[in-house]
C-alpha cells in the first residue's frame, strides 16, 4: 500500500465527527439515491454492481473540491481527514442499500408480480395467494398508473396502496443491516487490528483524503488517460462517425470449434482501466488466484466434455461449489477468530461487558443485537407465512453469504463479487426437494431473491470498510459507527421515494421479475426433487476449501486461496478476469525489476486510471439522467 500522508487538515488520536457533518450526510442520500435508481431507470449504468461505487468517488471529489475552498476562507468549517471519509462511507452505505442487488430488485419484484400476471401465466391461481398484501402487489388494476406514468406519488390512493409494502421491507432492511453490523463490531478487532487485512478497495477514498494526492504526476497521467478514453467513447456514443477507443468485448470462444475445446462457453477478453488500477492494489498471489482459477473454471468445463459429465443438468456445478468454499472459508475465519471470539463473549455477559474500548458499539450490544436481529428476521418471514426451520436456514444461509463476501473484500478487494445464484431461495430447494418446501415456501422464495439475486453491492463490507477508515484516520468509531447506522435507517425509506417519484411520472421498469415469478411458476407446476450432484458439488467445494487451506499452512509458497475459487466462477467475473490478469503481470514486474519503492512510487497511477474513469463516467451518466436520454456508460 502507499505510504500515510497528513489528513486534510490533520487529526488528533479519535477526533469526533462532528454533527454537523452526519446531517450534512443524511441530507445527501436522498439525492443519492435518486442517482442511483435513476441510472437504472434511463439506462446510465449500475454504479453498484463493482466493489467501489463510482457515484460515491464522484461525491467525494466534489466535498474535497468544497474543502479546498473551506481551508481557504473559513478553515474552521473546513473538513477533516475523517469527516470526509464519513461522508463517504455514509454515502456508500446508502448506495448498496438502493443498489442493483437489493432496492431495485425489491421495488421491482413487488409491483409486477400482480402487473404482468396474465391468464396465461396462471400466476395469479398458482400462488398470489400465498404472498400477503403487506409485502407485494397483486391488484394489476391498483399499478396501472405506477408503470403507465404521467402521474404524481403524492396522490391519496396511490400514498394508501405503497404504505404498507414500504413500511415492511424498510424495517426488514434496516433489521437486516443492523444485525450484519453486529457482525462486524464482532469481528472488527480480528479482522482489521489482529490480522490485519489489506482492505484493498478502500485505498482510493483514503489517499483521495490526504494532501498530497492530487500533486503526484502519474495520478494525473492516469486520470487523462482513464478519462480521456472514456470521453472520446463517450462522443463516439453521440456521433458515430467519430472513432471509439474500444469498449467491445472479444470472445475467445468462437476460436474454439471442436470438443472438446469448443465447452468453455462465453470467455470474454475486454480490459477496463479502472479494473487494472484497482487489482494493483491486490495482495500479488491474492489476485493471481482470482485470474487463475476462472481458468480453472474453464478447464473443469473441457475435462467434463472428456468425460461425458456435461449430459449432467448443471455440470460442472460452478455455483454449488462455490457456496461450499463459501461455508469452508467462514469456518475457517471462524476458527482462526476463535480466540477473540472467545473474549468477546466473555466480555459480553461479564460485569466489564459494557465496555469495549475503541469498539464502534459495546460486545454486550453486538452479541444481543446479533441474536435479537436474527430472530426478528426469522419471524418476519414466518409472520409472512414461511415455515419456522425454512426460515431459520433462509437467514442463516445469507448472513453466511454475506460475512463471507466481507471478509473477501477485506482481504483479496477483487474489482466484483458477484455469486449470483447462491441464495437460500437457490439451494434450498436442491437440499430439500420442492415438494417437502410446500407451495407456500417456494412462492415466498420470489421475494427471498429480491435480497439474494446478487451480491456485488452488498452492505455489510462497506460497513467494516467504514470502520477501517475510521482506524486509518484515527476517528471515533463510535462516531462513524452512528452516522452508519443512521444512513441504514433513512436510506431504504429515501429509496423508495425515489423510485415511486420516478415510477408514478414517468413510468416503472420492469426488469428481472418476470424470470424469478416464471421460477416460481415451474417449480410450483412441476416440483424438483432433491438435488444429490448439487449437494455431492456443495461437499466437494467444502473440503476442497479446506484441502487448500491445509496446503498453504504446509507450503508457505502455495499461491491459490480458497477465496479465490469461491468467487471467479461466477458470471460477472467474466468481465474482470482478464483486466486482474494483466494487472498482476504489471505488477510482477514493477515488484521483481523495481522493488517496493517503485511500486508506491507508480501507484498513484493506477489511483489515477480509477478516479479518472469514475469521474468522467459520472459525468456521462448525470448528463443521462438530466437529459432522460441513455448516454456512453463506461461499464454495463
Amino acid at each position: 500500500m502507499l505510504q500515510h500522508s497528513s489528513a486534510l487538515p490533520t487529526s488528533s488520536p479519535h477526533q469526533k465527527i462532528r454533527w454537523w457533518v452526519i446531517w450534512l450526510g443524511l441530507a445527501l442520500i436522498p439525492f443519492n439515491n435518486y442517482w442511483v435508481f435513476a441510472s437504472l431507470r434511463w439506462d446510465q449504468g449500475f454504479p453498484t454492481t463493482m466493489s467501489l461505487f463510482f457515484n460515491a468517488i464522484f461525491v467525494l471529489v466534489v466535498l474535497i473540491a468544497l474543502n479546498t475552498v473551506l481551508r481557504r476562507f473559513t478553515p474552521r468549517a473546513a473538513f477533516t481527514q475523517g469527516e470526509l471519509l464519513t461522508l463517504y462511507t455514509m454515502l456508500s452505505v446508502a448506495s448498496a442499500i438502493c443498489g442493483h442487488d437489493l432496492f431495485e430488485v425489491i421495488i421491482t419484484n413487488i409491483a409486477t408480480v400482480g402487473w404482468l400476471a396474465t391468464e396465461e401465466n396462471e400466476w395469479a391461481t398458482l400462488f398470489h395467494r400465498y404472498i400477503p398484501e403487506w409485502l407485494a402487489l397483486t391488484d394489476k388494476n391498483q399499478l396501472t398508473v405506477y408503470f403507465t406514468g404521467e402521474s404524481s406519488l403524492y396522490l391519496r390512493p396511490h400514498l394508501h396502496l405503497w404504505w404498507k409494502p414500504v413500511l415492511a421491507w424498510s424495517g426488514f432492511i434496516i433489521t437486516l443491516l443492523f444485525t450484519t453490523f453486529c457482525i462486524n463490531v464482532i469481528l472488527r478487532k480480528q479482522w482489521i487490528e489482529i490480522e490485519r487485512l489489506s482492505y484493498p478497495i478502500i485505498e482510493l477514498p483514503y489517499q483521495m483524503t490526504t494532501t498530497r494526492f492530487f500533486r503526484a504526476k502519474s495520478l494525473w497521467i492516469g486520470m487523462i488517460l482513464a478519462g480521456g478514453i472514456d470521453v472520446i467513447n463517450g462522443l463516439h456514443f453521440l456521433f458515430p462517425n467519430l472513432p471509439g477507443l474500444g469498449g467491445e468485448f472479444y470472445d475467445l470462444h468462437p476460436l474454439f470449434t471442436t470438443k472438446p475445446w469448443n465447452a468453455i462457453g462465453w470467455t470474454p477478453i475486454v480490459l477496463f482501466p479502472f479494473a487494472v488500477g484497482m487489482a494493483y492494489f491486490i495482495p500479488l498471489d491474492l489476485s493471481f488466484t482470482f485470474w487463475f482459477f476462472y481458468i480453472f473454471w474453464k478447464f473443469e468445463m473441457i475435462f467434463g466434455s472428456i468425460a461425458g459429465l456435461q449430459r449432467i443438468p448443471g455440470f460442472p456445478f460452478i455455483f454449488d461449489q462455490s457456496f461450499g468454499v463459501c461455508v469452508g472459508v467462514l469456518l475457517m475465519a471462524l476458527w482462526s477468530a476463535r480466540q477473540h471470539l472467545r473474549r468477546v463473549f466473555q466480555q459480553a455477559w461479564s460485569a466489564s461487558g459494557a465496555s469495549a474500548l475503541n469498539e464502534p458499539m459495546t460486545y454486550r450490544t453486538a452479541v444481543l443485537g446479533l441474536i435479537s436481529g436474527f430472530l426478528l428476521l426469522i419471524g418476519f418471514w414466518w409472520v409472512a407465512g414461511m415455515s419456522f426451520w425454512v426460515a431459520v436456514l433462509v437467514i442463516a444461509i445469507h448472513l453466511t453469504t454475506v460475512t463471507v463476501i466481507t471478509r473477501v473484500r477485506a482481504e483479496l478487494g477483487p474489482p466484483i463479487h458477484d455469486l449470483r445464484s447462491m441464495g437460500p431461495d437457490v439451494l434450498l430447494p436442491k437440499m430439500f426437494g420442492m415438494r417437502r418446501l410446500g407451495g407456500r415456501n417456494l412462492a415466498l422464495f420470489s421475494l427471498v431473491f429480491c435480497f439474494n439475486r446478487a451480491y456485488r453491492g452488498n452492505t455489510m463490507p462497506h460497513q467494516l470498510e467504514g470502520l477501517k477508515l475510521a482506524e486509518r484516520s484515527r476517528s471515533a468509531s463510535r462516531r462513524i459507527a452512528v452516522a452508519m447506522l443512521l444512513a441504514m435507517v433513512i436510506s431504504p425509506f429515501a429509496a423508495f421515494w425515489g423510485a415511486l417519484h420516478i415510477g408514478y411520472e414517468h413510468g416503472a421498469i420492469e426488469v428481472w421479475s418476470g424470470s424469478v415469478f416464471n421460477r416460481t411458476q415451474s417449480w410450483l407446476t412441476n416440483p424438483m426433487p432433491v438435488d444429490i450432484p448439487s449437494l455431492i458439488a456443495m461437499v466437494f467445494g467444502l473440503l476442497f476449501a479446506f484441502c487448500l487451506t491445509l496446503v498453504r499452512l504446509r507450503f508457505f509458497w502455495w499461491p491459490l486461496y480458497p477465496i479465490g475459487y469461491a468467487i471467479s466462477g461466477t458470471w460477472a467475473v467474466n468481465f474482470f478476469w482478464f483486466s486482474v490478469f494483466v494487472s498482476y503481470f504489471i505488477k510482477l514486474a514493477i515488484l521483481r525489476f523495481g522493488g517496493v519503492r517503485t511500486f508506491r512510487r507508480v501507484a498513484p497511477f493506477f489511483l489515477g486510471l480509477i478516479l479518472g474513469e469514475f469521474f468522467i463516467g459520472s459525468v456521462w451518466g448525470l448528463l443521462g439522467i438530466f437529459l432522460q436520454k441513455p448516454m456512453y456508460r463506461f461499464i454495463w
